[in-house]
């Protein structure tokens, strides 16, 4: 049965459609904005054998680059491994619609988005996600949404949603918020150093876009007349009951030992004579491995939870006090940046490199290719938790936490034009127990200052968890591994003293109310300021120079149309330039000039050379020439590469200038100053004027004027003797010559 649903939602219509394609999936629709189309569908099977508690559930997102009317780029025309894109799409999909399973649920669920087609300007992300609830809502599994998701835009001081890729540029807000009619699931936003007051603004100013398209999926599921068969979870309640009256009181005392090896060793301890004591039992009930597993795992959140509520975390603290924290910089003696932050059991060191513009990393998708400046690259070895795992390139947690942090620091960096380095930031995480990703973001902030990248404000990120309960709740300031787990939500908020740069929300219940929201972040801005008076400490500002070690950048425009004349007949004149000085030209097709050089002499020679070789002749300037030529008329000098004018003869010197000669000769170096450009662009040049503005005009000897060539002239009473003389001696030759 075919049937749709649309909405106008910003500056187009949302529509949500199904019934003629991918009908024979669980559930599946077609999710369109403007012109951008996306696929979802969801499909699903048995439980895994021997899964244990996990729920299998898998979301994947890919865009079909022939969606935009593209060929895919490179060797290979066809899309193989999903994109950083793609990827951090997929994590979007599942993160608001996994804890909307019942518990108990182990069925595998997996679920499908392509784009299919694209505009170009609004994105396939969101509308995979509402398609995703959509799918899964019509669907028959115990699905118990619908939920909506939305983008949201600050354009100008208004709040935009569903925003386009030209939108986004001059935006001061990038916010993806999910959620059911009645509260938020899922957050996801980048800003502009945004206050605390108003993101809670924008993901209340999303929520209400939020209910719209949840009452839109409601329309759909009636108009299929959709009815769900009840689910109901296997019971395990007996056998919780006796390990609780058991066990309950031991558990307790392990999980507060301290240091997190310690803990998990006690823990493991009590399992182990718990597992002798229960399953050795003979009974006519035996007890089942995976029943015992299942029902250990629920002591230990109870126990974990019920510390909390008490009012002392599992490791001593209270609810907002920080774990210790440890700060340095410049460990590594070669790199061009390196520091390590340390909170607790967690351990971030960060190197930063800095490079040139071949550096750069090319991204290609749906959208017009473009140059990557800056990169943050996440790694999580499997010794940072005490365990062996297969090793393996990164995987969905490590791009998606490596964004995070890349996103949350981006907003302070210099602009290009000041710094134009690449920048790639790696952050190995050595240890961990808990917001390892916002560990990232302090040990970055602190690895840039320590590289002497000038930065606008130092960024410091912290989660925030949470346990909630019918009747009360608990904010969490710096969670470890165990209050993540066991807990309900993973709150991370990055930002500087000024506002939020970075946020990101992930729960394991049906939501979260505005008071929870202002409390987080309230909470968390305590943190963070206290983060950032640790950290500058340690180094409070940028170096004023980069690492010797880094190459030395200049970044200088030139006229398009010069471009031919730097780089010269097959590359002639750049070729040579860069092989005199040691220095890398890199020149765009907008006269963007980049000169990097290991030395800084060289990088400032090939600067100068390249500014001569394409500088534009400035009347009032005065240049340093080179006399080429001399004429009875004049002396043509060279005044930039490949630029000469003419000095006139009346133009050489103040004085009378009877030969050119007395005052230049080819090859001589002269000061002249540009006195006029003709049409025709034939450059007018002025010794005497050039002298005089440098205050270097020759001052007049006592009784005569000082020769422009050195020596003096005679006065002109003089001069006039000696010619008359000269002239009367001229006639007695004559004479004596008849």
């Amino acid at each position: 049965m075919k049937a749709r649903v649309e909405r106008k939602i910003g500056a187009s219509t949302l529509s949500i459609e199904t019934g003629e394609l991918a009908k024979q999936a669980a559930g599946s629709c077609l999710v369109r904005y403007a012109d951008t189309v996306v696929l979802a569908a969801a499909a699903t099977g048995p439980a895994r054998v021997g899964g244990g508690d996990f729920f299998p559930l898998t979301c994947d997102y890919r865009e079909r680059v022939a969606a935009a009317g593209k060929f895919p780029g490179g060797f290979m025309k066809r899309e193989g491994r999903p994109t950083v894109k793609e990827t951090l799409t997929a994590r979007l999909m599942d993160r608001p619609i996994r804890p909307l399973f019942p518990k108990g649920f182990r069925d595998e669920v997996q679920i499908q988005s392509f784009v299919l087609s694209s505009d170009r300007q609004n994105d396939g992300d969101v509308l995979a996600m509402n398609g995703a609830s959509a799918s899964l809502t019509i669907s028959a599994l115990p699905f118990l949404g619908p939920i909506g998701s939305v983008r949201l835009g600050l354009i100008d001081g208004q709040w935009t949603p569903f925003p386009t890729h030209d939108q986004l540029e001059s935006s001061d807000l990038d916010l993806i918020v999910s959620g059911s009619k009645e509260s938020i699931l899922m957050i996801e936003g980048f800003a502009r150093e945004l206050p605390e007051s108003r993101m809670v603004e924008a993901i209340m100013e999303a929520h209400g876009y939020i209910r719209e398209i949840c009452a839109m999926q409601e329309e759909l599921a009636a108009q299929l007349g959709v009815v769900k068969p009840p689910f109901v979870a296997a019971a395990n309640d007996d056998l919780l009951k006796l390990l609780t009256d058991r066990y309950y009181e031991a558990f307790r005392d392990a999980k507060r030992t301290e240091g997190k090896q310690a803990r998990a060793e006690a823990c493991a301890a009590l399992r182990e004579r718990a597992v002798a004591e229960v399953l050795a039992v003979e009974s006519e009930t035996p007890v089942l491995p995976d029943a015992f597993a299942a029902a250990w795992h629920q002591l230990e959140g109870r126990v974990v939870r019920d510390l909390i509520l008490s009012g002392t975390r599992p490791d001593g603290r209270d609810a907002k006090t920080l774990r210790p924290i440890e700060c340095r910089v410049d460990l590594l003696p070669r790199v061009h940046g390196s520091a390590l932050f340390q909170r607790g059991e967690t351990q971030s060191l960060v190197t930063v490199t800095l490079g040139t513009g071949r550096d750069e990393q090319r991204v290609d998708g749906l959208v017009e290719e473009y140059s990557q400046k800056f990169m943050l690259h996440y790694y999580f070895p499997s010794f940072s938790v005490g365990e062996v795992r297969p090793i393996r390139g990164p995987g969905r947690r490590e791009i998606g936490h490596g964004a995070l942090a890349e996103r949350s620091v981006k907003p302070v960096l210099p602009d290009v034009e000041k710094f134009p380095y690449t920048i790639r930031i790696i952050s190995d995480i050595l240890e961990s127990n808990g917001s390892s990703s916002m560990a990232s973001v302090c040990a970055a902030t602190l690895g840039l200052m320590a590289a002497g990248v000038p930065i606008s404000n130092p960024v410091a990120g912290i989660s925030i968890g949470l346990v909630k309960e019918p009747d009360r709740y608990t904010l969490l300031t710096d969670i470890i591994g165990d209050e993540d787990h066991f807990g309900d939500m993973d709150f991370k908020v990055a930002g500087t003293q000024n506002g939020i740069t970075g946020i990101q929300l992930d729960l394991k219940i049906d939501g979260i109310s505005e008071e929870i929201v202002r409390g987080t972040l309230a909470q968390a801005r305590e943190a963070r300021i206290e983060i950032l008076r640790k950290m500058l400490t340690a180094i409070p500002r940028p170096r004023a120079d980069i690492s010797p070690w880094a190459p030395r950048l200049f970044m200088t425009h030139i006229d398009p149309e010069k471009i031919g004349l730097l780089i010269g007949p097959g590359g002639k004149t750049i070729r040579a330039i860069q092989e005199s000085t040691g220095a890398l030209i890199e020149v765009e097709d907008d006269g963007t000039v980049t000169i990097a050089c290991q030395q800084m002499e060289g990088a400032k020679e090939a600067l100068a050379r390249v500014e001569a070789l394409t500088a534009t002749v400035e009347i009032g300037k005065i240049y340093d020439g080179r006399v080429i030529s001399v004429k009875d008329f004049g002396a043509f000098v060279e005044i930039l590469p490949g630029k000469d004018g003419l000095c006139h003869i009346s133009e050489l010197a103040d004085d009378y200038v009877s030969s050119v000669a007395d005052v230049c000769k080819v090859g001589d170096p002269v000061k002249v100053k540009v006195i006029a450009i003709d049409d025709q662009d034939r450059v007018k040049l002025s010794r005497k004027q050039a002298m005089r503005d440098l205050g270097l005009a020759p001052e007049p000897a006592e009784g005569g004027e000082r020769r422009p060539n050195g020596g003096e002239r005679e006065r002109s009473g003089d001069r006039g003797d000696r010619d008359r003389g000269r002239r009367g001696g001229d006639r007695d030759r004559g004479r004596r010559d008849r």
